[in-house]
């Protein structure tokens, strides 16, 4: 190889420069960029990108992803982000909002030259959701690429936390939720938000709802309090209390709704369908058969009901892709269903309102909504999820008798045109026998329905709006059947509202509706004080399935009234199957049974009300006063337990059997003599039994010592006899002959015991190395003379290859 050349194919890169100087910029003319900002009149219209002072990546950006015109709400809100106002921005769902605060982030961090890992976190942007923070960083990764060197991040939850750490430090403009941004916040060392220029909450309304007001609260007390901070949400209020908490300064109310307009897009077709509880899913599952070649996103309530209508439908097969999505799925799933539902030309989603905020699924048609939202704005966020950027779009309303006047009426009051259908009965389909079918042959289906059905009556149970979502009027048998399940699930509702106060309440006090007896209250302590250790064994043990499943269950001496009770009283619950009655096989099993009832003075001991079986092997019977001990019953190993124990017998010589240990009677023990007696009389009878058993020992050892002998001198004998044959054959004798006869004396030798012959094991025959010969002396003098030229070296060499 020749000198100088290496085994490179690629140039060598020059020697890396510091972090400093690598995010230098020395082409930012930030001067005529502030001269520019400052001359711009907020009043004046833009209707172009370029007609705004931006920067040339900014406009890279935006013409690489096709942005030129302004949206309405994006030409009123980025000139004054630029001029550095607080902005509280409302406008409709699917107008642009997201451009309306990203492009003032990336120019306000670009004039500032906040770059690289010495400039710290310049941009912090809040997202209620994980689905909206990822679908804003890719909007930011996009427009940004063309020539921004911001060190940009995803902070949500799902991730390893670790890897957010070390990146952090690094980190220029953070896309986070609230929960995991706090966390960083209060955990990790190296992360420092001290230089923070601004503060961005997309879907504000949502962000400061009761789930995340503590968060942001939180967070705002970390931030620095010169900042710019900017506020957007299709539904905005000015609440002073929102903003004297998020410490905004003189903010800028942008909205481009017209007092007189929809608060929804013109080109959103709106319907509702007066429909009763029990008909909804076979209305739902008529409609997605009539809508095969259309993209549908079915918004319910909660995520137990989504998790069974999804696999409901899915057995059911109705002929076009499902998917489904809610809270409680993995990150990574969410993300893949997210994905699939965005490239598909023709799916059905079922999602809770976790996609109902600001997500954009490209070319929607259908938004249907089969449980009732909690309020209008939440219907406003769901149908805008279709019709987006002046596009037409289908949303339907499915509303119960009971709900259609009030929420009609909170409508009317947001100025939602929403106009009444009808359903074709010729075309309506009925699930239920398929429902019940499947509930039957899959336990687990049924579980989920039973679960679907408690949370979704909770829902309506914890609604504020009493005037539309009323519990007393909804037809939950029906509802129940119409989901394939037995009966409706038995549901226990706490009395008052506060729940979580309730919760913390201090349980000193016991409530009136416990019934206790007599002995368990003087087993409590006289001044009213329960430890743990009271508490722990006053606790009842777990099943495989918890308590809750047992309560679904419904028991057939439950009235419907006690069934649709909310007052919270409940009774004793059964299993789910119980024997009401057995006929027997023959008359010998009707003898068994007679034979296993319980007799009369057990049957006295038993209190009235409480079932007691005898089994075989038994003495008392088994009192079945709890599901626990019936269950016993199911299990032969526990059976056992309860069992009588048996006797063990043994065997002698002769086959009879008889215990272990027999007593003697005491009559006949005493008409053998008394206790020292039998003893001194055993002791004679052993020591002489010991006396005849070792003389018979000593005589046999002195026969075998007299035949060992005998076999010695016989085999000295042959001994000699051998030898003189030898000699004799010397002189020409038949040596086959001899062979052969040496050959039987050897056989019967063999054939005598092993005890009789007493033969000293022949001598091992010596290795070649154990010789004492010459051939070995010869050997030991050539190995100890070591060679010491060449020569000896050859000749040793010679001599060992022979």
């Amino acid at each position: 190889m020749a000198q100088g050349v290496t085994g490179r194919t690629r140039r060598t890169k020059p020697k890396k420069q510091e972090r400093t100087q690598k995010r230098k910029r020395d082409d930012v003319d930030a001067e005529k960029l502030e001269e520019a900002v400052a001359e711009l009149d907020p009043k004046v219209a833009v209707e172009s990108f370029t007609d705004l002072p931006l920067s040339a990546p900014t406009k890279a950006g935006l013409k690489s992803v096709h942005f030129t015109t302004l949206t309405p709400i994006q030409a009123k809100a980025i000139p004054l982000a630029l001029k550095g106002f607080d902005i509280l921005g409302a406008a409709k769902t699917g107008s642009g909002k997201t451009l309306a605060f990203l492009i003032p982030v990336l120019e306000n961090l670009y004039r500032a030259q906040c770059i690289g890992g010495d400039a710290g976190l310049g941009a912090m942007i809040i997202s209620p959701t994980r689905e909206l923070a990822i679908q804003i960083f890719d909007v930011l990764v996009k427009v940004g690429r063309k020539g921004h060197l911001f060190a940009a991040g995803l902070i949500i939850g799902g991730k390893s936390l670790q890897e957010e750490r070390d990146a952090l430090a690094r980190m220029n403009i953070v896309v986070c939720t609230p929960g995991r941004i706090l966390q960083h916040l209060s955990q990790t060392a190296m992360f420092n938000c001290d230089n923070l220029r601004m503060l961005v909450l997309d879907e504000a309304d949502r962000i400061l709802d009761m789930g995340f007001q503590r968060d942001v609260d939180a967070i705002v007390e970390y931030l620095p309090k010169e900042r710019q901070t900017l506020l957007f949400s299709a539904t905005q209020t000015k609440r002073v209390s929102d903003l004297a908490r998020l410490s905004l300064q003189d903010p800028e109310y942008v909205s481009t709704a017209d007092p007189a307009e929809s608060a929804t897009p013109k080109t959103l077709q709106q319907n509702y369908i007066v429909t009763p509880l029990s008909e909804k899913l076979d209305t739902l599952w008529s409609f997605i058969q009539s809508s095969k070649k259309s993209k549908i996103l079915v918004f319910l309530s909660s995520g137990k009901q989504v998790r069974f209508v999804y696999e409901s439908f899915r057995h059911l097969q109705p002929g076009i892709p499902l998917l489904h999505l809610h809270g409680r799925q993995k990150q990574t799933a969410r993300l893949d269903i997210t994905a699939k539902f965005r490239a598909a030309k023709t799916s059905c989603l079922f999602a809770t309102d976790v996609v109902a905020r600001g997500l954009d699924f490209p070319a929607v048609d259908w938004v249907v909504q089969v449980d009732c939202p909690e309020d209008a704005d939440t219907y406003i966020h769901r149908v805008g999820r279709t019709a987006r950027y002046e596009r037409a779009g289908r949303a339907v309303l499915f509303l119960d008798p009971s709900e259609e006047e009030g929420f009609l009426s909170r409508l009317e009051a947001k100025k939602v045109p929403i106009e009444k259908i009808n359903v074709r009965q010729k075309k309506q389909s009925s699930i239920k026998n398929q429902l019940q079918n499947m509930c039957f042959q899959d336990p687990t289906l049924k579980y989920l329905g039973q679960k679907a059905f408690v949370s979704y009556v909770r829902s309506i149970h914890v609604q504020k709006d009493k005037e539309v979502f009323k519990l007393g009027e909804l037809p939950l048998e029906e509802f129940a059947a119409s989901m394939g399940l037995p009966g409706a699930p038995r549901i226990k509702f706490q009395k008052g509202d506060d729940a979580k106060a309730r919760k913390n309440a201090p349980r000193a006090k016991l409530s009136d509706s416990e019934d206790e007896s007599g002995e368990e209250a003087d087993a409590k302590k006289q001044d009213g004080v329960r430890t743990k250790y009271d508490r722990m064994f006053e606790r009842k043990n777990q099943d495989v399935l918890a308590d809750h499943y047992a309560k679904m269950i419904r028991n057939d001496d439950v009235s419907p009234e006690e069934l649709n009770n909310l007052d919270g009283t409940q009774a004793e619950d059964d299993d789910l199957f119980s024997v009401k009655r057995r006929i027997p096989v023959s008359e010998d099993e009707d003898e068994d049974e007679d034979a296993a009832s319980v007799d009369g003075d057990a049957a006295d001991r038993i209190p009235a009300g409480v079932k007691a079986v005898s089994i075989p092997g038994a003495k008392d019977p088994i009192i079945l006063d709890s599901k626990r001990r019936e269950k016993l019953l199911k299990s032969k190993k526990k059976l056992l337990k309860l069992k009588d124990k048996g006797t063990k017998l043994v065997f002698d010589d002769e086959g009879n059997a008889h215990q272990i240990y027999e007593l003697e009677n005491e009559d006949d023990f005493k008409a053998a003599g008394t206790a020292e007696e039998q003893r001194r009389r055993f002791l004679e009878e052993e020591a002489e039994r010991v006396k005849q058993a070792d003389l018979a020992d000593k005589a046999l050892a002195k026969d075998k010592k007299r035949a060992k002998k005998e076999k010695r001198k016989e085999r000295e004998r042959a001994e000699e006899d051998e030898e003189e044959e030898g000699a004799a054959l010397d002189d020409g004798e038949d040596a086959m002959a001899n062979f052969i006869a040496d050959a039987q004396d050897s056989d019967e030798e063999e054939d005598e015991e092993p005890e009789e012959r007493e033969e000293k094991p022949a001598k091992r025959p010596k290795k070649w190395f154990e010789e004492d010969g010459p051939a070995m002396k010869k050997r030991k003098q050539q190995t100890e003379a070591e060679p010491e030229t060449l020569e000896d070296l050859e000749a040793l060499a010679s001599r060992m290859l022979g």
